[in-house]
């Protein structure tokens, strides 16, 4: 059983994990409601890739074709990954100067999957999508507001846990989901505060927790490169550097035959971080809600074609592809993403009367009056027990 001294400890953790956590959280729900419609927004605002409805060639299109199409519209630029739209018939090249560029020094282009003629591209590092995806990600530091980020989510999921110790013993003599309307505006809105808090508490465990994966991307990408990767490329760490590179069509094709059940989802091109010197890594996804957002990674020999590699990525891994989606409720269609949105709305109202609760708190508040209360009544405090 809780007792009084228990209980008070609880609501201060309770209470400077979340002043310290509420500010950065409310913007993270702000931007992330918007993001999880990123797709559909793009569309509205034309900011979507325009795809021919009808062609004459169904294809698919020949990669070298793209690729070398795609260098002679950006001279002197070399190739670093191909990518395969998840739901139009889209493939996207990305080149820079050199395979070690900066991420930011990178273009993009768009070709039809099935022609491989050129689409018109969008800028997509500009606007007010991609200024929201920047701030909900790492506030346009990089890792280090990643990783504050994370820390954050941290504090939220203490914040949680704190927050249902608490709330037991807090509504012990009143109904479940009372919200007290006859009492002040302060009073009522903490009432309020506390049964949404605790409605949706599965939800904003999930988001957040997943959130915190997700601010690890960058840690657990260098981990599988030191591991996975290296040791999948370790037979070529002392061959010669190649000559020219092999077909791109030809490698992914090879991987479709070695793994035919499942598609591409991007090729990563020799020399970069997801690959080697000598190796297309061609990523491969299964055709199911789940399977569709893991990657399955096959080193094709760049030199000669041939299948070097394939095997399905650590565990650790795996849960960063299965939270990014997650986070933004991206596993079933639009009506999904509704829920989140909603869910979502709630949470910034939680968040929101928190921080009214804390800026607008008396000399003695409702809180640590009730918790005075909780004291002269619960077992181990000082005075007669109830």
């Amino acid at each position: 059983m809780l007792t009084a001294k228990t209980v008070k400890t609880w609501y201060l953790v309770h209470k400077w994990t979340s002043l310290i956590s509420t500010v950065f959280l409310l913007m993270l729900c702000l931007t992330g409601l918007p993001l999880i419609f990123y797709h559909e927004i793009d569309e509205i605002t034309g900011n979507a890739i325009e795809v021919p409805e009808a062609v004459a060639v169904a294809g698919p299109a020949d990669l070298d074709r793209v690729v070398a199409a795609g260098l002679a519209a950006h001279k002197g630029d070399v190739a670093l990954y191909l990518g395969f739209d998840d739901h139009e018939p889209i493939i996207y090249l990305t080149t820079a100067r050199t395979v070690d560029a900066a991420p930011d020094e990178a273009r993009f282009l768009a070709f039809d999957a099935r022609t491989g003629d050129r689409l018109a591209t969008p800028k997509f590092t500009e606007g007010v999508m991609y200024f929201l995806f920047r701030l909900h990600v790492d506030m346009f530091t990089g890792l280090p507001g990643e990783l504050f980020l994370g820390l954050m989510g941290l504090l939220l999921a203490a914040s949680i846990v704190s927050g249902v110790v608490v709330y037991g013993p807090f509504m012990r003599k009143l109904e479940f989901g009372t919200v007290r309307k006859r009492r002040s505006t302060r009073v009522k809105w903490l009432d309020l505060h506390n049964l949404l808090g605790i409605v949706t508490i599965v939800w904003v465990m999930v988001v957040g927790l997943t959130g915190v994966i997700n601010t690890l991307a960058t840690p657990i990408r260098a981990l599988w490169q030191m591991g996975q990767l290296a040791e999948m490329t370790a037979p070529y760490a002392n061959a010669p550097p190649l000559a020219r590179l092999g077909s791109v069509d030809a490698a992914v094709g090879t991987t479709r035959a070695a793994a035919p059940d499942m598609v591409p989802s991007f090729v990563a091109f020799p020399g970069t971080p997801f690959s080697s010197r000598h190796h297309y890594a061609v990523f491969m996804t299964g055709n199911t809600p789940l399977t569709s957002k893991l990657l399955k990674p096959a080193l094709i020999d760049a030199g000669t074609g041939a299948l070097t590699d394939m095997r399905e990525m650590p565990w650790y891994v795996q849960a960063l592809f299965i939270s990014q989606p997650l986070h933004f409720g991206d596993y079933g269609g639009l009506p999904l993403k509704i829920v989140w949105a909603l869910l979502d709305l709630v949470t910034i109202i939680v968040l929101g009367s928190g921080l009214y609760l804390w800026l607008g708190r008396r000399r003695t508040s409702s809180i640590e009056s009730r918790l005075a209360e909780l004291s002269r009544s619960m077992p181990g405090a000082e005075g007669r027990p109830s």
